[in-house]
């Protein structure tokens, strides 16, 4: 079974994509029930007409006994200026979510989504003391999917001309766009854009958010989609090659520290941590954004 805490527009999406797929009985857990209960009988409608799989909502934590997977989209409000601007209420909020899951599941796998993501991923894992190969936050590999559509963008060139464009740190303003990775027509992108052209995409990806809520009121399918991949390769034992926010314990010379970087993920969540080169620049920017993570961490 696969446990949605979070019944708005993302937990939803996720749900939606879930259910269409047969993928996994899915529930929906929402402090508002009726929220869950809707959202449930919508997407029930949605299930291929040969699947066994049911969608079910609720308000009831302790029917998420038993569940693979358990995906966090919940939140305390709507952020409008910077994703920790809640930190305080989004925090406590986790820690709640944290002993409910302790109590009724002993052995899953967590998908963090709500924000802000590296710092309530950290204290997840810290309160419920689970490996830190099962509690992952899901959110770099959406930076990096809006890296390579701007990269796209830039060049007038189709996404699937891009290769490795992946974004680690913190999601949120000091994210680090690896440009030195990226291959465009197998070519190094650092050969084909100039420092200024490198520095528009970086502000350009950091402030895909704000850009996107001009037009709608938040993100949703983009964030879905990439949280949907990671459930859909758990659960069918597919090996997945993304940046996500896990627990450091020495790589990249960070400790006691959740943020973005490469990582294969498996059946049984987080296989390996990668390693990757990256240039100077590159590191000093990942070491910064590891410090305002954890100045972040500290500060609640």
């Amino acid at each position: 079974m696969i446990s949605i805490i979070g019944s708005g527009r993302v937990g939803s999406s996720i749900a939606f994509l879930c259910a269409a797929s047969g993928l996994d009985d899915i529930l929906l857990v929402n402090r508002t029930k009726d929220k869950a209960i809707g959202e449930a009988l919508d997407i029930s409608n949605a299930i291929p007409k040969n699947s066994r799989i049911s969608v079910h909502g609720t308000d009831d934590y302790s029917k998420m006994t038993d569940s693979k997977i358990i995906v966090i989209t919940a939140s305390t409000s709507i952020y409008l200026k910077s994703r920790t601007e809640m930190i305080g209420a989004q925090t406590q909020m986790i820690k709640k979510i944290a002993s409910y899951v302790k109590h009724y599941c002993h052995d899953t796998i967590v998908l963090m989504v709500s924000n802000p993501l590296d710092v309530l991923t950290y204290f997840f894992q810290k309160e419920t003391g689970f490996p830190k190969t099962k509690v992952m936050g899901i959110a770099s590999s959406l930076d990096s999917s809006r890296f390579r559509y701007l990269l796209s963008e830039k060049l007038g060139i189709t996404q699937s001309e891009i290769s490795d464009a992946i974004v680690l740190g913190e999601h949120g303003d000091s994210m680090v766009p690896i440009f030195s990775h990226t291959r465009i027509h197998r070519k190094k992108a650092l050969e084909l854009l100039n420092y200024n052209q490198q520095k528009s995409i970086s502000i350009g990806v950091r402030d895909y958010w704000k850009s996107l809520r001009n037009f709608k009121s938040r993100s949703q399918f983009g964030i879905a989609k990439n949280t949907f991949d990671v459930i859909n390769a758990i659960l069918q034992n597919n090996e997945l090659q993304i940046p996500a926010s896990v627990l450091l314990e020495g790589e990249y010379g960070e400790y006691d520290v959740c943020m973005g970087v490469p990582v294969i993920i498996d059946k049984h969540g987080v296989s390996k941590i990668q390693e990757i080169e990256l240039n100077e620049y590159e590191n000093k920017s990942l070491k910064i954004s590891a410090d305002i993570i954890r100045n972040y961490i500290n500060s609640v």
